[in-house]
């Protein structure tokens, strides 16, 4: 009886996760507890523990998710590698935390399930919720709690690596050197403008260029289609929700608010037994209840006299109760006392009690005006959502019995869009840049056979179908539509070359210790000095302060020099004249408290990627990937 107790006063955590597993083998069968029937052949093994293919499968499903994939453009091999990498780490690391005996216990598991805001509705856990994400997610409950053990545990491990990091003095001084280093430079800049003014462009070299780089004026493949556009926002105008219907739904969630209130509870037990009768036990009960009412501890008393000897270790504490996991005669007291209050003895079928109240925690919900308006929404949304979806079967039904968009425009309302022309690489409005409407568009039926298109899903409250409007094969643009555009590409190359020239030439110059003062008047240049310039210098040249601090400091007091074009063509003559070492003094108290922090975190980040290395090196992994079942 009291293990019954003691099972029921674990609360809405115990009851939540006993309620999924029923509705889950309601919904799914038994086998979905058990592992169900499936493939699973092993593409892997690490230390003798297999990986099967629905672990990799769920693994892709996962990373697809993660990164937004676009399905057509996957390279499915290259995913399954990644995918089997990150569970051939994951497997290394949980084994290294059995090995180190590190576990979690089923409380903390609980909380953070319980916590989980993806099983909340309104800051509130909800169980179908609960249940119906981890199906979602391809899990029963065991085998989500499971699962969640063993990131909680590498999440341990993980940790431990990285607070175990720390950095000597002398480290950071050298990073501080390096990190707070500044440096003394000037430069000046040749920029393109026009040397090769009044030059013409050969024909020849134009007609040249024009053969050898045909790609570049080659015009893709394009098309133009007419689509009709289902979209739920506009239903909405179409929907009208009663004052009623607003104040029943205030009125369920309310009452479902006020279920989820909790209280938690201690008790002392006194257990009917042959030495004990009722009337014995009600007369000890009263003998304990008025010591507590002359102030003594009840924790202690519990732990004198409770026959719950468990709870009674931690104070006579039994959890909470939402008013449904202790008894009733339990439940019907705690609704009367206060926090901190004690009843009187209480008669169950389980003996002798008395109760105390420990904590409150009320569900308060808002008031029907400050709600109206969300709900009035939530409401229309759900109809919205019927009204949508059936017109979405009607809008697929008749994109496969007609061949064009009229009908479909008139039984739906759905006015009839054409779009502008666009490429296999999709084209510069909303409809035309979608990747799913490219693909559609492009497929055989519709560029070849004139069909209507299946319906296009965009996002989660849009949808389409379109018919080819106009179709333009790929070709190539003639010579004489693109000869100027070629003059111009050749004469840009050409200034660039000039403007090296130049650059170069005052380069050498300089190194061999010559004035080029005459030089920079006659070509129009500054030099542009610039003194203590740190690492992430704003309003520099970013290809200028990168090249400035690789440069090796000056020796002999004898500048360092150098030249280069930057992206744009720009040839640029840099002078490095002094690099100047930085302390850690030098830093501002929240620099330097950042410095540490990602020096400590750089260091624990690699302190933990040797470790998954070397675990990995001395593992025992043998990979037997099986062909994969396409995405698509």
């Amino acid at each position: 009886m009291l293990q019954k107790i003691r099972d029921n006063s674990q609360g809405m955590i115990a009851k939540v996760i006993i309620g999924f597993i029923i509705a889950l083998m309601a919904l799914f069968g038994v086998e979905s507890i058990v592992g169900g029937f499936v493939n699973n052949s092993t593409v892997a093994e690490v230390n003798g523990e297999e990986i099967t293919e629905p672990e990799l499968a769920t693994s892709v499903q996962n990373l697809m998710m993660s990164v937004g994939a676009d399905l057509a453009n996957l390279d499915e091999g290259l995913l399954r590698e990644v995918a089997l990498n990150q569970i051939i780490e994951d497997r290394l690391l949980s084994q290294s935390a059995r090995n180190a005996s590190m576990t979690i216990s089923s409380d903390a598991i609980d909380r953070q399930i319980i916590n989980n805001p993806q099983f909340q509705i309104g800051g509130v856990f909800d169980s179908n919720l609960a249940l119906r994400t981890m199906a979602t997610q391809g899990f029963s409950v065991q085998a989500y709690r499971d699962a969640l053990s063993k990131q909680m545990v590498v999440g341990q491990l993980v940790n431990a690596y990285a607070a175990s990091s720390f950095m000597t003095q002398n480290e950071l001084e050298r990073i501080a050197a390096l990190t707070s280093q500044t440096r003394d430079f000037r430069f000046l800049s040749v920029t393109l403008g026009n040397r090769t003014e009044g030059e013409v462009i050969p024909a020849d070299q134009i007609e040249t260029y024009y053969q050898n780089n045909q790609s570049r004026f080659m015009v893709e493949e394009e098309v133009a289609v007419d689509y009709v556009l289902l979209d739920k926002s506009a239903i909405f105008d179409e929907v009208e929700v009663s004052d009623a219907d607003v104040q029943a739904q205030y009125e369920i969630e309310r009452n479902a608010s006020s279920a989820a209130t909790q209280r938690r509870a201690s008790h002392i037990l006194l257990e009917l037994s042959n030495a004990r009768t009722q009337e014995q036990a009600l007369a000890q009960a009263a003998a304990l209840k008025t010591r507590l009412d002359q102030g003594e501890d009840f924790a202690a008393l519990a732990l004198e006299a409770s026959s719950d000897t468990i709870s009674a270790q931690a104070g006579g504490d039994i959890g909470y109760s939402d008013g449904s996991a202790f008894p009733p005669e339990l439940e019907e007291v705690l609704a009367t006392l206060e926090v901190g209050q004690i009843s009187a003895p209480v008669v169950s079928e389980f003996g002798i009690h008395i109760v105390k109240l420990t904590e409150y925690d009320l569900n308060e919900f808002a008031p029907f005006e400050e709600v109206s308006d969300r709900i009035r929404r939530d409401l229309s949304g759900a109809e919205v959502d019927q009204l949508y979806f059936s017109r979405l079967e009607t809008l697929a039904n008749l994109a496969f019995e007609t061949t064009d968009l009229r009908e479909i425009s008139e039984d739906l309302g759905l006015e009839i869009v054409g779009s502008e022309a666009f490429s296999r690489l999709g084209g510069t409005t909303e409809i035309t840049s979608n990747s799913n409407v490219v693909a559609a568009a492009f497929t055989e039926e519709v560029l070849v056979g004139g069909n209507n298109s299946e319906v296009v899903e965009i996002g989660d409250s849009r949808a389409l179908v379109l018919n080819m409007r106009e179709h333009n094969e790929a070709h190539l643009r003639p010579l004489e539509e693109v000869r100027g555009e070629i003059a111009a590409i050749l004469r840009t190359e050409l200034e660039k070359e000039r403007a090296q020239a130049v650059g170069e030439e005052l380069l050498a110059s300089l190194r061999n210790g010559q004035s080029v003062e005459e030089m920079i008047t006659t070509s129009e240049l500054q030099w542009i000095s610039q003194t203590g310039v740190s690492r992430d210098q704003s309003g520099l040249n970013t290809e200028v302060l990168q090249r400035a601090f690789t440069l090796s400091p000056p020796q002999g007091g004898i500048p360092t020099l150098d030249g280069f074009a930057l992206s744009n063509g720009t040839y640029v003559v840099l002078e490095l004249q002094s690099v100047n070492r930085g302390t850690l003094d030098q830093l501002a108290t929240e620099e330097r408290t950042t410095l540490i922090s990602s020096s400590v975190e750089a260091d624990g980040r690699a302190a933990f990627d040797a470790f998954l290395s070397n675990s990995r090196n001395n593992a025992d992994i043998t990979e037997s990937l099986v062909e994969e079942e396409p995405l698509l």
